[in-house]
């Protein structure tokens, strides 16, 4: 939405084309060399036959997809006519000055709008996750430490447990209070490895909890997880559930091969993860 808003209809336009046929496209393959057509050669005949009406589909399809999330904030008519009076090189209804002052104003209009509706979900899994972890507490097994953190022992280790700057080796499995997974080691048929100074506090401290061999189940609150920056598939301000193996505790010595790391945050937050 913002691409298009940032840019004229025909440049968006244009890059959807672009897009679009760059996604319609097969993979390339690799071909031999062709040798120059000789004089007379027949033209390579098109993939399907093309006439105007089909294209004009083609870039109205282009066109409407770009437009489907802004379709309640436009009256199609209107986007219509600036569309055919732009292209015959007609006076349009704003100037170039005016219509750069509405696409401004209208992306700070959809950047409140996505603000709100951002606040309303991370008040709604903030009141849900303290209910729930007011609920759990009390059950069989569960204990709590002083930031809140919950968990159960349902296996105990003899091992070492690991410090803080050590990197560990662990299976786990990721979800939300609602039973939905959202990552898993066990899925991609291999433990992670990652320092425990580079995963989210939750993490951090749980598994510090922990002696190598044990199985613990977390229950990490949101402000121990991905507070409001949590990636989209879990949401702001969600309370999350992990079952973690703890495997092994890496000896500096030790070039275990490159593993998956639990449900990384947003491009902003690389360095954080569970």
């Amino acid at each position: 939405m913002t691409r298009f808003v940032q840019k004229s209809l025909v440049a968006a336009l244009v890059a959807s084309f672009a897009v679009g046929s760059a996604i319609a496209a097969e993979p390339a393959k690799t071909a031999p060399a062709i040798a120059p057509a000789k004089s007379g050669a027949a033209a390579a005949t098109p993939p399907v036959a093309i006439d105007k009406n089909k294209v004009s589909t083609m870039v109205g399809m282009d066109i409407g997809r770009g437009l489907v999330q802004i379709k309640d904030d436009i009256d199609i008519k209107v986007v219509e006519q600036a569309l055919e009076a732009t292209l015959k090189g007609e006076k349009t209804s704003l100037t170039q000055e005016e219509a750069l002052q509405v696409r401004q104003a209208f992306m700070q209009q959809m950047q409140a709008k996505r603000v709100a509706e951002q606040k309303v979900v991370a008040d709604k899994n903030k009141k849900e996750g303290v209910d729930f972890l007011a609920a759990n507490k009390g059950k069989a097994g569960v204990k709590t430490t002083a930031s809140g953190l919950q968990y159960i022992a349902e296996k105990e280790g003899t091992g070492p447990k690991p410090k803080a700057t050590d990197t560990v080796k662990v299976n786990y499995l990721g979800t939300k209070i609602n039973g939905e997974k959202f990552d898993s080691s066990y899925d991609r048929g291999q433990p992670a490895t990652f320092p425990l100074n580079g995963v989210i506090k939750g993490w951090s401290e749980g598994l510090q909890l922990m002696p190598v061999g044990s199985k613990y189940k977390l229950f990490v609150p949101s402000d121990l997880a991905y507070g409001e920056n949590a990636p989209g598939q879990i949401g702001p301000n969600a309370t999350l559930i992990f079952e973690v193996e703890l495997l092994d505790i890496e000896k500096p010595s030790d070039k275990p091969a490159a593993a998956a790391k639990p449900a990384a945050k947003p491009a902003a937050k690389a360095g954080d993860k569970k």
